[in-house]
């Protein structure tokens, strides 16, 4: 048995803001975010989309591949997502910006709208590692199961709503978008997602988190405050944890699989900063070819990352069927891990 994935899509919002657009708004420079991080653009969701909105047209494209249509019709698109959504179990979507707090879930809403209507749905919060989360959940749900067949993995994301865009130490990192994947139960045999490591270093749970409005510092009746709910993170503190993590996840999965990073087709980090996974890179000693970047273009989207670089890839044909791959990522939490996967 495997759990292969068989369907990839993305969205992100037409609104692209470049480092010259923010430099005219902030204390800061294309030149000096592009040498501190690699981010050239984001796109931004406007006022009237939400999470669930990215998650769901990113959802289509991949049902839509699922059902062997990838052309532009959007008609098509969405006959073809129809029908296939008919066949999905299970529903996991991954993000830290969800529509509401707490209820209803963000995949729920997605489940509604896509007319999903045997699957199950629910949110998964491990911030930017989500998505690596997610795909070993639904692996096992799928596995326990003889009913489950087929699960549907999103990582969507609207953070550019809990930024502060006066905090130049973090609004230039983030950006908007959803990716998502259809995973299937097959009888084949070495393929697939072969191995998931999932790790968390909760003492580093202040590194990097969104303070208000949860159950620890609620908002009070009758509070005036300056801003909402939004991202504070120490940037040192990340990266050094960040470099470690992806060392020690790439390490592992290798050494657990008895591989050869020669033998990987490709890497895909979560995209939070180039310099981040250099440095993890040349402790490796791995070429910079092996790893997938497409930070230049998206910024930090957390947990729709890595679903996303995964569509870019699978549609250019930059990897193809009988690939091994890997995904690593990290995260607020802390939380960080990876996949072993033939394509």
């Amino acid at each position: 048995m495997a759990i292969e994935i068989i369907g990839t899509g993305r969205a992100v919002p037409p609104k692209r803001v470049s480092n010259d657009e923010l430099a005219a708004k902030i204390d800061t420079s294309d030149e000096w975010i592009r040498s501190h991080t690699g981010i050239g653009y984001r796109h931004i969701a406007d006022e009237s989309t939400a999470c669930s909105d990215l998650g769901l047209e990113a959802a289509k494209n991949a049902l839509a591949m699922t059902a062997g249509y990838c052309g532009d019709d959007p008609e098509e698109r969405n006959r073809a997502a129809s029908e296939a959504a008919l066949t999905i179990d299970m529903i996991i979507l991954a993000t830290v910006s969800p529509d509401f707090y707490g209820v209803p879930s963000t995949a729920c809403i997605v489940q509604d709208k896509l007319g999903a209507k045997k699957a199950g749905a629910m949110d998964l919060s491990a911030a930017c590692t989500g998505f690596i989360y997610g795909l070993e959940t639904a692996a096992g749900l799928l596995t326990v199961s003889s009913r489950r067949k087929r699960a549907l993995v999103i990582g969507a994301e609207t953070i550019s709503k809990m930024i502060n865009w006066e905090d130049r130490g973090t609004c230039v990192l983030f950006g908007d978008g959803a990716g998502a994947a259809v995973l299937e139960k097959t009888g084949a045999e070495n393929r697939g997602i072969l191995q998931t490591l999932l790790f968390a270093d909760g003492s580093g749970n202040e590194s990097l988190l969104m303070r208000r409005g949860g159950t620890r510092y609620p908002f009070k009746k009758g509070e005036v405050i300056d801003t909402s709910i939004c991202v504070e993170m120490n940037g040192q503190e990340v990266y050094n944890f960040a470099v470690g993590a992806i060392f020690s996840t790439i390490k592992m999965l290798a050494e657990n699989g008895n591989i050869n990073i020669d033998d990987v087709a490709m890497i895909v980090p979560h995209q939070a900063n180039a310099r981040i996974i250099n440095a993890a890179r040349r402790r490796l000693h791995i070429p910079a070819e092996k790893f997938y970047l497409n930070i230049e273009e998206y910024a930090n989207t957390s947990s729709a990352s890595i679903p996303i670089a995964l569509d870019e890839l699978n549609r250019s044909g930059q990897i193809k069927k009988g690939d091994l791959i890997m995904t690593v990522g990290f995260g607020g939490g802390l939380t960080y891990g990876g996949n072993l996967i033939i394509w």
